[in-house]
């Protein structure tokens, strides 16, 4: 079943050794904004792993939980923390019914994590992900494509561009690095 993530934009970039993650700070409700600066952005595994969010809040903090767990057990090894939390969101009764997606990064690797059991690096650095994802994406890669830009600065305008096309995408962008 193919859902559609609204509330947010997540954009994670890497370019020149450099890994950044951007998103959004909007908070909706149906139709209503509750917050303009959420943030939706958490720094795990002591401040080596940058893990974003889209989908329910609820959800995505017991996911930070349980992925800042496997991180622990597999120190140093982002691919295969992650596999093993996605292996247990699919499988888990109560974790497969989470609705959320995340995007993890440490200096290496950029991975989005879903919980059908998705565990995607990207051919080209970049990865969005939330209702204005498929904007940021483009965004990031043509900015990418045709601009020195640094990673940080790639994934902020990536991130303005969808806020000014995608109603559930806001300016007040955190950002976050690692060089």
């Amino acid at each position: 079943m193919q859902r559609q993530w609204y509330h947010t934009t997540i954009c994670a970039v890497r370019r020149d050794g450099v890994t950044a993650m951007a998103c959004d700070g909007q908070v909706t409700l149906g139709t209503s904004v509750l917050k303009q600066r959420a943030s939706k952005l958490r720094r795990l595994g002591g401040g080596a792993v940058l893990v974003g969010f889209a989908g329910s809040v609820a959800d995505a903090l017991a996911l930070f939980t349980r992925f800042e767990a496997r991180i622990e057990e597999w120190p140093g090894n982002l691919e295969r923390a992650a596999v093993e939390l996605a292996k247990e969101w699919r499988t888990d009764r109560a974790l497969r019914h989470l609705e959320a997606m995340m995007l993890a990064a440490d200096r290496e690797k950029l991975l989005l994590l879903s919980g059908s059991g998705e565990v995607l690096a990207p051919d080209d650095g970049v990865l969005a992900i939330g209702s204005g994802g498929p904007v940021a994406l483009a965004a990031a890669r043509a900015l990418l494509a045709h601009t020195t830009l640094p990673a940080p600065e790639v994934a902020r305008e990536a991130l303005r561009i969808a806020a000014d096309i995608d109603l559930y995408t806001n300016q007040q962008i955190t950002l976050e690095a690692l060089p």
